[in-house]
């Protein structure tokens, strides 16, 4: 039988299976008992009777509340992301600009707006957009939604592309303006190229954390899927039910979301080579341990031979 090796641990002996295996048993135990007990109090409490669940086989109940709901997050989350996405490429290069004027500006700009609840800049802009005429009233809700979630996430995204392009070896830069490149050069044709490559799985998890704090515009009267989840179960009279239903939309949507970072960050691991990111990532035969023929399978070419070990 094969073992797979880690880089955190050796494999367990006949003990260390054995005690593995009796804490994975009663964990499954103390799992179910807790799940049957809740699904028990929740029966005696009436919460599972069929009347309070039936409405959402009701096409009126989707139509008339949650579709809507879930049409105005997806809105606010996409709108506010591809914002976010240019505010945080502008400040995050800003933030590594020769001139220490812009560099400070930037700096000041971002960590303000990292360090002030979501919440509070919705209210902000929902106020000021009212008072100033900005938008006509009935975008107020999504214009303030979209603002604060843009600010917070563009913030948060300038701060992940410093952090990338820092990351990168400092040998490019030299080799670069060693070649007589301008540092703006350098910044667009090698290190932003190399840097949206590495934090694209970090851009989508952003995206899950925008689409969860469009929630916060229930507060300022913005219609979204909890609000609308709210509205529903108040002409139900079926809460619990409602907040599970939207409970579990959120889930998919966003387990959803996280399945796609994780497919980009593999196909990212599989070589930067690859121009078709849907494509399936061809592996190798389970070798016992991550090697890097296993992992960069995908810059294989008709003339590769595998490297064997020459004792077998």
């Amino acid at each position: 039988m094969g073992v797979r090796a880690t880089v955190l641990y050796d494999a367990p002996g006949p003990k260390g299976r054995r005690l593995n295996t009796i804490i994975t048993i009663a964990t499954a135990v103390f799992v179910a008992l807790a799940i049957a007990w809740i699904l028990w109090t929740l029966h005696n409490e009436g919460q599972l009777a069929a009347k309070l669940w039936t409405p959402f086989l009701n096409s009126n109940t989707w139509t008339t509340y949650l579709l809507p709901g879930l049409k105005g997050t997806i809105l606010a989350a996409i709108a506010s992301i591809l914002f976010a996405v240019v505010f945080g490429v502008l400040f995050g290069l800003g933030r590594l600009s020769e001139s220490k004027i812009i560099r400070t500006f930037c700096g000041v700009v971002v960590e303000f707006f990292r360090a002030i609840p979501v919440l509070l800049l919705m209210i902000f802009a929902y106020q000021m957009f009212a008072v100033y005429n900005v938008v006509p009233s009935r975008q107020l809700g999504f214009s303030a939604v979209v603002f604060a979630l843009t600010l917070y996430n563009g913030s948060v995204i300038a701060e992940i592309l410093r952090a990338g392009i820092k990351s990168l070896p400092n040998g490019q830069t030299e080799a670069a303006k060693a070649l007589g490149l301008s540092h703006r050069q350098t910044m667009y044709r090698i290190l932003l190229p190399q840097a949206t490559a590495a934090m694209l799985p970090a851009l989508i998890s952003q995206m899950v954390i925008a689409l969860k704090d469009s929630a916060l515009g229930y507060q300022i009267g913005y219609v979204e899927v909890v609000r609308s989840g709210i509205q529903s179960a108040s002409y139900n009279k079926n809460f619990f039910a409602s907040l599970i239903v939207v409970a579990l939309i959120m889930i998919i949507i966003n387990w959803g979301l996280t399945k796609l970072a994780e497919r980009i960050e593999h196909q990212l691991r599989a070589g930067r080579a690859r121009k078709n990111i849907v494509a399936k990532v061809p592996h190798h035969e389970d070798q016992g341990l991550e090697t890097k023929d296993q992992v960069n399978a995908d810059w294989h070419n008709p003339q590769y031979k595998q490297i064997r070990n020459p004792a077998e």
